[in-house]
């Protein structure tokens, strides 16, 4: 019965999905559609979209060669089940009516009702709404996507579909709606995050590093990457998708994305320099590996500053970024957490770097320009997110385990995961 269990729910939620929704009625603000604005946000939710196919090789080529299909479908998979989620209930948890401004209300817009194609003032009032709940899409998509680096190679699939699952509920979307929905906690306390530093990469961060922690090392630590050049390319498609990532989230064709343009480029090329001289300061190769790692920091780093900082500031969040999360991997590799591909350290220190750095360099309200309640309000609010991230996630992967064990057994971790979990293998 078991096994037929995953079927019997997702034949109901077609049956539900009949009876639910709403017609895509044009309204009589449909006037207030900018097309140069609704061009761009269609161009930035696709290049979010292929962020995840990058991660999936980023990750993918850095694993065992027993594990890489596993690892890279970890990743691709989010499409589907986030996907069907977000409809359902995600995207009323994190944008429907405020309750207490901690989380949506999921009747608001269950089922996308009332989610129209016609512009919602309160978040975006030049675009679609619909077009509006798609871009956020893509950011709850990778979300749990990110967090699979680190218990990569020893994780049962099906228990990790069911963790993203709650993760997204219980953890994201409370998350997105209290940093980005107008009546949001963080957002009226002046918490910045342009485009996901908080809800994406320090959430993703935090949750992998309580993943590494509750399911133990592994049985055998072999850092032998298998796919360099799959490495390589999921850095290009991650870099691409960025622009999308940052760009897209000014929610139009204007200033503000150019800014975010600039400062993503500049401040992933900055991280990336960084990576590869601080490696030759202490002796170590000048790696393909290193660059990428390094380039992904700086994204992540930039990301809730995009729009708020100068090209200068985001030269200094780059250098910043790559020096701290450098010498945490390096720390990480001393201690006994097993995060397999240095997820917290890369995301999770790059996120929490990035929001200190926000709070110190934002334009006019930073630290630098003699301002302090910005400052103070980023660093509790870092605290405050750390703890509900990761004790939080804890919470939830111990759910999980009582319902569905969540390590694979020892032989079937020997196998590798392609073969245990999946039947395939790369040759």
């Amino acid at each position: 019965m078991g096994k037929k269990l995953n079927f019997i729910i997702l034949a109901l939620l077609v049956l539900v999905a009949l009876f639910c929704g709403t017609e895509y009625q044009i309204l009589s603000n449909v006037d207030d559609i900018d097309s140069g604005d609704t061009a761009w946000m269609v161009v930035a939710s696709a290049l979010v979209f292929l962020m995840t196919p990058g991660l999936a090789f980023f990750y993918g080529g850095m694993v065992n060669k027993k594990s890489v299909i596993s690892t890279m479908l970890q990743s691709f998979v989010a499409l589907g089940v986030i996907s069907i989620l977000w409809v359902f209930i995600g995207f009323s948890l994190a944008f429907g009516d405020s309750i207490g401004g901690i989380i949506g209300d999921p009747r608001t817009f269950f089922c996308f009702k009332d989610v129209t194609v016609s512009p919602n003032p309160d978040f975006a009032g030049t675009i679609p709404f619909l077009l509006f709940a798609l871009f956020q899409l893509k950011f709850a998509i990778i979300t749990p996507a990110l967090i699979t680096g680190s218990f990569a190679e020893r994780i049962r699939f099906r228990s990790y579909i069911f963790f993203m699952v709650l993760f997204s509920i219980f953890i994201y979307s409370p998350l997105a709606h209290m940093t980005w929905h107008p009546d949001g906690l963080l957002r009226n306390w002046d918490v910045l995050d342009f485009a996901g530093g908080t809800v994406v990469h320090m959430s993703a961060g935090l949750a992998a590093l309580a993943a590494a922690i509750y399911l133990g090392k592994r049985k055998v630590t072999l850092e032998k990457p298998a796919n360099i050049p799959y490495v390589i390319l999921g850095t290009g498609l991650l870099w691409f998708g960025w622009f999308g990532f940052n760009s897209g989230s000014a929610l139009g064709a204007n200033t503000d994305a150019v800014i975010a343009f600039a400062n993503t480029n500049i401040a992933s090329a900055t991280s990336m320099m960084t990576w590869l001289f601080f490696e030759r300061f202490y002796n170590r190769k000048m790696s393909s590996l290193g660059a990428c790692i390094g380039a992904i920091v700086g994204l992540v780093a930039i990301t809730p500053a995009a729009g708020f900082v100068t090209i200068g500031h985001s030269i200094v969040i780059g250098f910043v970024a790559a020096l701290v999360s450098n010498i945490a991997i390096q720390l990480n590799k001393k201690s006994q957490i097993d995060d397999t591909l240095e997820v917290f350290p890369s995301h999770g220190v790059g996120g929490i770097v990035g929001m200190i750095l926000t709070g110190v360099l934002a334009k006019d309200v930073g630290l630098i320009y003699g301002e302090t309640t910005t400052f103070m309000h980023h660093m509790i609010a870092l605290v405050g997110v750390a703890v509900f991230t990761f004790v939080g996630s804890y919470i939830l992967l111990k759910v999980v385990d009582l319902a569905l064990p969540l390590r694979v057994r020892p032989d079937q971790e020997e196998r590798g995961l392609d073969l245990s979990q999946h039947g395939e293998n790369v040759d």
